[in-house]
């Protein structure tokens, strides 16, 4: 054997043996489990993060999940126990904790999801059929939750499955009941805008009358002082054109004349017809209103209708 057949072989083998020690060897991740299958048999299990060992060629190396992973339900229809029809949408969040019996049992997380689905519906049934809608939407909903996982947990740990969370989303009506709902709601609250519109009518009203009443007592009050003052005030004025009178007589009648001719001579449709000679133009040509009667100057008598009111 010469040299370039020996490197040859020396090569050949490294070779094998890389490839032989490539495949004995794999790495298992902080978030894995692993398990090393030999013809199907499960060989160990192994949890503890590093790089391991296998048998090239004839063992197998399956990875399952550490980390919590998150199942979605499809909406289901539900009863509740005051016989009403609910849609309840709800989430579970899991995690493998014997990744021989998980393997065992189900084998992949495809059909683990599929009987943990199955486990949490069957959970949901029994024990929302058992509360009212208002328990489960409102007072109770915590402590329904607290239930359905315990009851999850129990059937899943036959899968080596631990459920940490089971949430319910969502639970309302259905689609139709809703708007029935709805529409109830509605007329209620209609109902009760009308009551508080023919309530507030009703105030508006009688604080209406109240006003309308006590406007019109302060309006006649206030009438009837006018009157009493505008009384006195004319009291007043006649007793001073009395005593004016009283104390010049000429001089008053003049007065009197004066707003006679201010009323009666303004300008418009009305028209007098009168005597020159007449008491009324006493003052009109004569400012002393005296008129000569046979060559004797006479005082002539005041006129004897009153003078418009100014």
């Amino acid at each position: 054997m010469n040299g370039s057949t020996l490197r040859t072989v020396i090569l050949i083998a490294l070779a094998l043996a890389a490839i032989v020690l490539y495949s004995s060897i794999f790495i298992v991740q902080q978030t894995q489990y692993a398990l090393v299958l030999r013809f199907g048999a499960v060989q160990s299990a192994i949890s503890e993060p590093g790089l391991k060992f296998k048998l090239p060629l004839v063992d197998t190396v399956t990875y399952f999940e550490k980390r919590v992973l998150d199942l979605d339900l499809p909406v289901q229809t539900l009863l509740s126990a005051d016989r009403q029809n609910l849609e309840v949408d709800a989430f579970t969040r899991y995690r493998i904790i014997d990744p021989l019996r998980f393997y065992q049992a189900v084998g992949n997380i495809a059909l683990a999801n599929q009987r943990l689905q199955s486990f949490t519906n069957s959970a949901m049934r029994n024990i929302l059929a058992s509360a009212s809608r208002d328990a489960i939407v409102r007072t109770e909903r915590a402590d329904l939750m607290n239930r359905i996982q315990v009851d999850v947990n129990r059937q899943a740990a036959s899968l080596g499955i631990e459920m940490i969370d089971v949430r319910l989303t969502r639970v309302d009506l259905p689609a139709a009941n809703s708007q029935a709902v709805y529409q109830r709601m509605r007329t209620e609250r209609e109902r009760e805008a009308a009551d508080l519109r023919a309530n507030g009518q009703q105030q508006a009203q009688t604080i209406r009358a109240k006003a309308e009443r006590e406007a019109t007592i302060i309006r006649a009050e206030a009438n009837q002082q006018a009157e009493k003052l505008r009384g006195e005030g004319d009291a007043n004025r006649n007793r001073i054109l009395a005593e004016a009178f009283g104390q010049d007589p000429e001089f008053f009648s003049f007065y009197r004349s004066m707003q006679a001719y201010e009323a009666g001579l303004k300008g418009g449709e009305t028209r007098l017809v009168l005597s020159p000679d007449s008491d009324f133009f006493r003052y009109f040509n004569d400012p002393t209103g005296q008129r000569g009667r046979g060559g004797a100057t006479q005082p002539t008598p005041a006129p004897a209708q009153p003078a418009p009111a100014q």
